[in-house]
Order: structure tokens, then C-alpha cells, then sequence
């Protein structure tokens, strides 16, 4: 699970907490940051928010 000190995730991270591929954890993170951005938000490539992630995979907001 992620630090809660951490702000954001990469894919190493996202592969770890999913338990998926290295090039699964790329796609959930354009995935993620691509909604982000219809949302209104700005996004950094290849990195993605570990409170949406959480929110989108757990269900709660952190």
C-alpha cells in the first residue's frame, strides 16, 4: 500500500499495490490521468495521484 506521505504514485508503485504488470501499471496510469485532465486537473506523465488512485481502487478518499 502507499505511504501516506506519498503524493504520488509511478508504476513501480502501482504494479505493487495491484499486483499487475509493469505495462499494465503504465496503462492504469493513463488511464487515471486521463481522467484526471477531464477533469480539470493537471497530470504528470507516468506518475499518477495516489489519493485518486485510492479512490478509484478502494473506494475512500484518503
Amino acid at each position: 500500500m502507499v505511504k501516506e506521505e506519498t503524493r504520488l504514485m509511478n508504476a513501480e508503485d502501482v504494479k505493487e499495490a495491484l499486483g499487475v504488470s509493469q505495462s499494465m501499471a503504465y496503462k492504469i496510469i493513463q488511464q487515471l490521468n486521463r481522467e484526471m485532465k477531464e477533469k480539470g486537473f493537471h497530470t504528470i506523465s507516468g506518475r499518477v495521484s495516489a489519493k485518486y488512485f485510492a479512490e478509484c481502487f478502494y473506494g475512500f478518499n484518503q
